[in-house]
């Protein structure tokens, strides 16, 4: 018996144990007594997590892959099992660190990451595989057409490193692009603290209209006086780096 891929959540199993485990190597295994992988779909990445010593739990909303990894990998049952990973609200951690990893569904790859992000104070790590124009957007540099509110956001609280390619052919079925496989490890900059909300609203609002200067841009977030004549105003959102916007936003508060 197999799990037959389903089109509407995006399912593209993975089928090449070397990259399967390569994923999986990706880990630190590190600071975290826990990991939950995303999609298990039919367990290619399951079957090296379950020979580590941290305790596994998987997001899947799949039935047939839910049973499927019950009957063929005696260490899940009901329990290893969390839902929706875009639904967590990290209430079965007890507020102990866990690790994110998958071979994610490409169709909700920007919303894995902010609900990563969103819970990053219980995310130490990342490791996961996403179509490559989203893994390569996660580890772009300013200037650039693939940096981002995606880009900036994960930068802001993780550390990026892309790892490496994986090609259409290791897939059953083969999806129409690429794949890029990325770690993130936590680093929370200084200056974020209690500034979270105005933070995303700045780069958000910035990038929304990203061929229009600052002082266009964030005219919709009311900006206040003394930061009017600031030079970051002459700028675009993809000519600031996570550093320039974490102290604008600090600037920003302090002038309220």
């Amino acid at each position: 018996m197999s799990v037959k891929a389903k089109k509407h959540l995006g399912q593209h199993f993975l089928t090449d144990e070397n990259i399967a485990r390569k994923i999986v190597e990706g880990l630190s295994f590190e600071g975290y007594q826990n990991i939950m992988e995303v999609g298990p779909g039919m367990g290619v990445l399951t079957k090296y997590l379950l020979e580590k010593d941290q305790h596994i739990y998987l997001a899947e909303i799949d039935n047939e892959s839910i049973e499927y990894l019950k009957n063929n990998y005696p260490k899940v049952n009901e329990e290893t099992f969390v839902g929706d990973f875009l639904k967590q609200d990290f209430q079965f951690t007890n507020g102990q660190q866990i690790a994110v990893i998958g071979n994610f569904p490409y169709n909700i790859s920007s919303q894995i990451l902010f609900q990563i992000v969103d819970h990053y104070e219980l995310v130490p790590e990342m490791v996961g595989m996403f179509q490559k124009e989203v893994a390569e957007r996660t580890a772009a540099v300013p200037r650039t057409k693939d940096y981002g509110i995606l880009t900036v956001l994960i930068q802001a609280y993780y550390d990026t490193s892309y790892l490496f390619t994986v090609h259409e052919n290791v897939f059953n079925p083969p999806p129409k692009v690429k794949s890029g496989v990325i770690r993130l490890t936590r680093n929370p900059k200084e200056g974020l603290a209690g500034n979270e909300v105005l933070f995303k609203q700045i780069v958000k609002a910035g990038f929304n209209q990203r061929r229009k200067k600052l002082s266009n841009a964030l005219k919709i977030l009311n900006i206040p006086e003394a930061l009017k004549t600031h030079e970051f105003m002459d700028k675009r959102a993809e000519e600031l780096s996570v550093a320039d916007f974490i102290s604008f936003t600090q600037l920003w508060k302090n002038n309220q």
